[in-house]
């Protein structure tokens, strides 16, 4: 297996394959014809005399030895591509490019609207949103299978970095006209009312409840569900309040019969955050990207 006799470009494909899953999504990332990839791929199996991949259902699924070359391989690959692309400037109006996201719903929402706007300019480029248990988060981002995702702070290792994109306060939504509600929400009206909880846990408090305890005082917590979006519909036709973070909530109040209110207690904000890993923030594709995304913050 000398690396005089192979050809370093089947590297690149082998690592796409392995990203995208499928020889044609890697034909397309590549922009190569299906057969080509084949044809790689082939060159790469008669090389390592082993299959590599082998296909379950519409997956591309690799074999243990493939695992192995690519957690030894990828690294050095990073460090070759990044060298390379630091000495070309990327051109967004005339370069095709796809930027992987990771979005939570709420995100998506807030962020994807004003992001597709900035970039109506540059019709070469497109934008895949995905969601990403937090667990994977930094693998995937690690592997090049993310460029960048998005969500509140979480522990990361030193090779992910990240920064503050916005502080996200929370407010309280009620329906128009709530009996409890003549004008300022005060704490003892807020405490009187049932609450909606969004969380994707069954059970434990909210960010609200933490602060809330600190005062000494606990609200009745009527329904737990797991989207926003869900949750505004039901406090829009009943007499539950829900605490939410505000960008999201200004959204849903322009098309909903329902009221923002300062929340009755100093609660905490919630900061979002923008992560990557630290291979890849020299690549200008990359480091354009972040811009955008920290211009629309």
């Amino acid at each position: 297996m000398a690396l005089n006799r192979l050809d370093l470009n089947l590297l690149h494909v082998f690592d796409t394959i392995y990203r995208e899953g499928s020889l044609t999504r890697a034909a397309r990332a590549l922009h190569l014809t299906q057969p080509a990839v084949s044809h790689s791929l082939s060159r790469l199996r008669e090389h390592f005399d082993d299959p590599l991949f082998s296909r379950q259902g519409n997956q591309m699924v690799p074999t243990p030895l493939a695992r192995r070359f690519l957690e030894s391989m990828r690294p050095g690959l990073t460090q070759i591509q990044s060298a390379v692309n630091q000495f070309h400037a990327f051109d967004p109006v005339n370069q095709r490019k796809t930027y992987s996201l990771a979005l939570r719903d709420i995100l998506e929402s807030t962020f994807l609207p004003k992001l597709m706007g900035r970039l109506e300019s540059y019709p070469e480029l497109e934008i895949v949103s995905q969601r990403v248990p937090r667990r994977d988060m930094e693998t995937q981002l690690a592997a090049g299978k993310l460029d960048f995702a998005v969500d509140v702070l979480l522990p990361v290792s030193n090779q992910t970095a990240h920064e503050l994109l916005r502080r996200d306060r929370l407010v309280v939504l009620a329906r128009k006209g709530h009996p409890l509600i003549g004008g300022e929400l005060t704490m003892d009206k807020y405490l009187e009312a049932k609450h909606v909880l969004v969380s994707s846990r069954s059970e434990g408090p909210g960010i609200e409840d933490f602060e809330l305890s600190r005062f000494g005082v606990q609200r009745n917590i009527r329904l737990r569900c797991q989207h926003y979006y869900a949750a505004c519909r039901v406090a829009e036709g009943t007499d539950l309040l829900l605490t939410m973070p505000e960008n999201y909530a200004r959204i849903i109040a322009e098309r909903a019969d329902i009221d923002i209110h300062t929340a009755p207690a100093d609660l905490p904000a919630i900061d979002v955050h923008l992560y990557w890993h630290k291979a890849y923030e020299r690549e200008p594709a990359l480091i354009w990207f972040r811009e955008q995304l920290n211009s629309i913050a």
